[in-house]
């Protein structure tokens, strides 16, 4: 056990290396994420057609939109893990650790059963064209049947990840990738199940990596096993992971809202619009890698390292991983743009599709880096039990400022590059305040202050 603290613990040894060999397995894990997304809307859009591909791509923001809460408040429950791990107080990370398996389960009920209410209502609200509606809403359906194995994979992933352990989350999620695209193969091109296959291929990948997830924190010796008698409710560790969890809980939603005005603005310009778009999130989604790696892997070590009072460790770790996650963001954005065409006609040849899907991709590629830097100050803050900053910053930029922009810029140009232009403007707002706060406020000793 104390081989183990020693090794996976971020307050000792080279910072670099110890952030990197934690980043690395994170950015191949969520490579293989991104790669199963992927292969849902290419074999839908190649075998299914464009309106399926609508249907599919244009998920993303409504599911982050129902997700987004219970996942933020699981975030939260990281930093407490993270931050007792740190200090060492092994009774309370695993009263922390039981606390969230609890919630995780209170949460994935809950999410099954508002997803299956409110997902049709939400679609006609998005202004979905009528001819994509009926597949929508059944892969909104179907997909939330599996909000349990969703919310509770995060669940047992944040708890791996808080104690430093990236590794095991990677080999899960590999199985779980290859046997999404193995069943989206088998349920589109074998048993025809058009859009509810893919929905279904889905959640069965999601429940198989959790259940894996389970059963390596119910095996384990180390400190942070999980024991099924012990899970349930410690109130004042649920108060603590509610007040780190819940802003994010709330920036996530909030931001999903805006998003889904995005989307809505964008159905509003066709079926095309919305495969082109679609298409593009999802090559999107590889910028976010080492954006969502290190911000991940700064959280876990501004908690583990200020619950062990190295406030100058802290400081050059959160250096290192936000330069090393806008350089490679920036990288993956100039790929975007050279190849643009190319990554939308895999999705679909069409040559509207093509063009909506490329002109949306290089009007964002450039920015990707400040994305990326307001990703990690986030993160970094949120490490720090300072979440209501990111929130505040989130809310002001990406949701009402975005908001107010479309409102006004596409009724008075009704033009759809406004709505691309909407995500860079915001991004670099949201980094000039983050930027301000970060260097202006004393944000080390938030942990000190409110113990």
């Amino acid at each position: 056990m104390a081989e183990y603290a020693e090794k996976n613990l971020m307050t000792e040894g080279i910072i670099w290396k110890k952030i990197t060999f934690f980043a690395l397995p994170l950015f191949l894990g969520n490579l293989f994420q991104q790669l199963y997304n992927t292969a849902d809307s290419l074999i839908v859009g190649n075998f299914l057609g464009s309106n399926a591909l609508a249907a599919v791509s244009s998920s993303g923001n409504l599911i982050f939109l129902m997700v987004g809460l219970f996942n933020g408040i699981a975030m939260g429950a990281g930093v407490v893990i993270a931050r007792y791990f740190g200090a060492k107080d092994y009774e309370h990370m695993s009263k922390a650790i039981h606390t969230t398996v609890a919630f995780g389960l209170f949460a994935g009920i809950a999410l099954t059963i508002l997803g299956m209410l409110l997902a049709p209502q939400i679609l006609i609200w998005m202004g979905t064209p009528e001819n994509v509606m009926p597949d929508s809403v059944a892969y909104f359906r179907i997909y939330f049947l599996g909000s349990l194995g969703l919310v509770m994979y995060n669940v047992f992933v944040g708890i791996l990840q808080a104690v430093g352990d990236s590794k095991h989350p990677l080999y899960y999620l590999i199985v779980s990738s290859i046997v999404n695209i193995v069943l989206d193969i088998v349920f589109i091109t074998v048993f025809h199940m058009g859009v509810d296959g893919a929905a279904y291929a889905t959640i069965l990948a999601q429940f198989i990596s959790a259940i894996l997830c389970l059963i390596q924190l119910l095996r384990t010796k180390e400190t942070y096993r999980v024991e099924i008698k012990k899970v349930k409710f410690d109130l004042p560790i649920l108060k603590m992971v509610i007040r780190y969890g819940l802003p994010s809980g709330l920036q996530n939603s909030i931001i999903a809202i805006a998003n889904v005005v995005v989307q809505s603005n964008i159905n509003a310009f066709g079926e095309m619009a919305m495969a082109g778009c679609g298409a593009f999130s999802k090559i999107e989604g590889f910028a976010f890698l080492p954006i969502t790696s290190f911000t991940m892997a700064l959280t876990t070590f501004v908690g583990q390292n200020l619950g062990a009072k190295q406030y100058g460790r802290t400081l050059k770790g959160a250096k290192f991983g936000v330069l090393c996650s806008m350089i490679l963001a920036e990288l993956i954005g100039l790929a975007i743009f050279l190849f643009a065409p190319l990554l939308i006609a895999a999705f679909n040849n069409d040559p509207q599709v093509v063009l909506y899907g490329s002109d949306r991709a290089r009007t964002a590629a450039f920015f990707f880096c400040l994305l990326a830097y307001s990703h990690c100050i986030s993160a970094i803050l949120r490490g720090a039990g300072k979440s209501m900053v990111p929130m505040v910053v989130m809310l002001v930029f990406w949701c009402v400022v975005r908001v107010a922009f479309l409102m006004i810029m596409v009724p008075l140009t009704n033009s759809i590059n406004m709505v691309y232009w909407v995500y860079p403007l915001t991004w670099t707002l949201s980094s000039l305040a983050f930027f301000i706060y970060y260097q202006k406020v004393d944000w080390l000793h938030a942990f000190d202050r409110q113990s």
